[in-house]
């Protein structure tokens, strides 16, 4: 599950609203649980959540694996935030990772993070008990940007497609993405919202995907799914109710 703070993307909350038909409050943890999805991603978007996260990482306890954003929303960073994020990693077991979400910055086209800024973070990575993932997201319109040198520093990629009228060049853009990213474990990102159109994620669309997942994970080509994000969970859109639903008939199906 991809969490945001709760409200994060209702109306008025941000200067670019995205057209939801309501206000939400339902937050990252009880997102997860709604869907019954056992991880958490918790990234910060527009400046939420504030630091310190050590009250919110505490209600993240029972999720099985979490990880925290490094660079937030619109590729919002600070190294007074990394150095907090570390500091929950070490007191909190279940904390297996680190994301730098908008790696790419959508005006500029280039990373927000330099190689050698990437290679200090990955120092950070090794704790005493285990090694965190790092994670960079990257969209289908990003596939022409070399960001090899950065990929060089992560174990860890997300594939995304901002626009659902693209979803339709999923298994072409996939093919391509895998190639440029040898050696990844690679994840497949879900929107069930179409941020791009801001309107209804098309269902068949978001059914199309979930089936294609099922099969790329079944195969190997990814290691899991991404579903984003928390904050419109409780909405009651039938993108988020199919979703809950196809959960619960595969979530416990063996993929060997």
């Amino acid at each position: 599950m991809w969490g945001h703070e709760a409200g994060s993307h209702n109306p008025g909350s941000h200067a670019e609203e995205w057209n939801l038909p309501s206000s939400s409050r339902i937050t990252a943890v009880e997102a997860a649980m709604y869907l019954d999805v056992p991880n958490l991603l918790i990234v910060r978007y527009n400046g939420k959540p504030e630091l310190p996260y050590d009250q919110l990482a505490i209600a993240t306890r029972p999720m099985r694996r979490v990880m925290w954003s490094v660079t937030g929303a619109m590729g919002e960073q600070s190294p007074a935030e990394r150095d907090h994020v570390f500091d929950i990693a070490r007191r909190f077991p279940n904390v297996t990772g680190v994301v730098m979400d908008d790696f790419i910055n959508w005006d500029t086209g280039k990373p927000e993070l330099s190689p050698d800024e990437l290679k200090s973070i990955h120092r950070r990575l090794t704790l005493p008990d285990r090694t965190l993932d790092l994670m960079m997201v990257l969209y289908s319109h990003q596939l022409d940007i070399d960001v090899s040198d950065h990929l060089e520093h992560c174990n860890q990629v997300s594939f995304w497609v901002w626009d659902s009228q693209h979803l339709e060049g999923l298994d072409a853009d996939f093919a391509r993405f895998e190639a440029s990213t040898p050696g990844l474990q690679r994840f497949l990102g879900c929107y069930v919202w179409d941020f791009g159109a801001r309107a209804q994620m098309p269902l068949e669309q978001l059914q199309r995907q979930c089936a294609t997942g099922l099969d790329w994970l079944r195969e190997g080509r990814i290691s899991g799914m991404i579903f984003l994000p928390s904050c419109h969970c409780d909405l009651e859109l039938d993108t988020v109710e199919w979703l809950r639903g196809w959960i619960a008939s595969v979530g416990n199906t063996p993929l060997a």
